[in-house]
């Protein structure tokens, strides 16, 4: 399978070195990727990384956008400006970058969370909350898309 799935904790040491699970390296070596491409999530407290596709699907977000635009600079500066690619040594790990791991909040440990083209670097704690609260949207959409699905055979 060449998606992130699953999640994993994993102990953050002094110097800022983490492993990256298996399945994930498997992934990344699979999209003939060498490394890990990291930047702060826009959207939470976590930093986001992948591998050749995700770095693909920004360059095309960045390439939709009109060229010299404040909207595609901006874009640009966030998403690649703010991005770094971690080499991954002989033991699995990455030595994450003190910026990321400040954006993050990550100290002792990091949980790693595939969701498909990409993974998140979250916090344990700021992962638990997150998950209770997209859970229970997750189950309010759940029961938003059955109640139009019921309402199609009408």
């Amino acid at each position: 399978m060449d998606q992130f799935v699953s999640n994993f904790t994993n102990r953050i040491d002094a110097k800022g070195r983490v492993s990256v699970p298996a399945p994930f390296r498997a992934v990344l070596a699979a999209q003939g990727f060498d490394g890990v491409y990291c930047y702060p999530s826009l959207d939470t407290a976590a930093v986001e990384a992948g591998g050749r596709p995700l770095i693909d699907a920004i360059q095309g977000l960045i390439d939709a956008l009109v060229p010299y635009s404040d909207e595609r600079n901006q874009l640009a500066h966030v998403l690649l400006g703010d991005g770094v690619t971690l080499s991954i040594d002989a033991d699995g790990r990455v030595t994450l970058p003190d910026g990321l791991r400040a954006h993050a909040g990550l100290a002792g440990e990091v949980t790693f969370v595939g969701v498909g083209d990409k993974f998140f670097m979250w916090s344990p704690e700021r992962y638990a909350e997150y998950r209770a609260d997209a859970r229970a949207k997750a189950r309010d959409l759940k029961a938003l898309l059955g109640a139009k699905r019921a309402g199609e055979g009408a």
